[in-house]
């Protein structure tokens, strides 16, 4: 069953949740691939923040929730790369390549949102589940408004840092690589992943195995679109 919510007290963890990916922005001068992901994630975030916060959702704590726990994701594995530990192999090929010269900044904001659709957004599913006491099933209209925001952003993205139609521009190895990817078919990977973890979130050997190939096949596709073009 839907829950509705009232409450605001999820809107302050989020307005947190900004604040803190406008600091890693900060501190990412360009070049820097982590940064020009950044750009892109705080633009997604700063507008679900703001339909929260007008009102936009019948549950604002559910929006909220999932929205910080999927952000979360995202900057802890950016404070575990700055203090050196280990990162998910799905944010690997971003960190390692950040200042790759032959790297464009669309293949960072696709290699990023790749890894954080298809990795953190089924995991931020069930944790928003048991934080909530509920089943994916409750979150899907909040699940589906955040794919909404990433689709609008995603062609913007592709609009000013892809090439344009004109002859020349069609041969560009950047074209055909950002075309090969969907962020429909990531979406529907994660829910799909979502849904599979919560079936089988009471056997936890199980449970670690999914993630582990989840994250592994994630990263190796952030990394093919990593690809150095030139240089």
């Amino acid at each position: 069953m839907k829950r509705t919510s009232g409450t605001a007290s999820g809107v302050s963890t989020l307005d947190a949740t900004v604040a803190r990916m406008r600091e890693v922005g900060a501190g990412c001068p360009p070049p820097d691939g982590v940064g020009v992901f950044t750009s892109v994630y705080l633009t997604v975030t700063e507008e679900l923040a703001r339909r929260i916060g007008a009102g936009e959702f019948p549950d604002v704590r559910a929006a909220s929730t999932l929205t910080t726990l999927f952000a979360g994701r995202y900057l802890d594995a950016v404070a575990a790369d700055a203090a050196g530990e280990r990162v998910p192999a799905c944010w690997r090929p971003l960190f390692a390549q950040r200042r790759h010269p032959g790297v464009r900044p669309l293949q960072f904001a696709l290699a990023g949102i790749q890894a954080h659709v298809g990795h953190d957004l089924p995991l931020a599913v069930v944790d928003s589940c048991r934080a909530l006491g509920c089943r994916p099933a409750a979150l899907e209209d909040e699940f589906d408004t955040v794919g909404e925001v990433l689709r609008s952003l995603e062609e913007r993205v592709r609009e000013a840092l892809m090439p344009g139609p004109d002859l020349l521009e069609l041969a560009d190895p950047l074209t055909h690589l950002a075309g090969a990817w969907s962020l429909d078919r990531a979406r529907e990977g994660a829910w799909a992943a979502a849904r599979t973890l919560w079936v089988v979130r009471g056997v936890e050997e199980l449970g670690e195995e999914f993630v582990r190939r989840l994250d592994t096949s994630v990263g190796l596709v952030a990394r093919m679109l990593l690809t150095p073009l030139h240089g």
